[in-house]
């Protein structure tokens, strides 16, 4: 079946950087990539747990409606330390690496063996 009234003579498929919100030009793109993927890691362990938003909320702290806030992307007031203490709070390890200066500009990043 042939699609009618798109024309992709003008379209253009450009790869992104990996990054989203540099790929937006926002400034302190790299903090906010690593904001989104402890973020993502908060969920995870939530949901892996079967916490309701309450449950999740007396854990960490938080009011139910800034745990929904949070889980639905709103965390730009979120400081990093703040996002580890919660992750911390729901059993989290967290290791931070500090590398030796490379030949390229140092770059903040997330790794890990999971959600728990």
């Amino acid at each position: 079946m042939e699609d009618e009234g798109i024309d992709t003579a003008d379209t253009t498929v450009e790869r992104g950087s990996g990054n989203v919100f540099a790929d937006l030009g926002l400034p302190d793109a790299d903090a906010h990539l690593l904001k989104a993927g402890l973020v993502t890691r908060i969920d995870a362990i939530i949901r892996q747990r079967g916490l309701t938003q309450t449950k999740a909320a007396r854990l960490l702290g938080l009011s139910q409606p800034d745990v929904s806030r949070l889980l639905r992307g709103d965390f730009r007031e979120y400081s990093l330390e703040r996002l580890f203490r919660l992750l911390t709070a729901l059993g989290s390890d967290i290791d931070f690496v500090v590398r030796p200066p490379g030949s390229s500009p140092g770059r903040l990043r997330l790794a890990g063996t999971g959600t728990g």
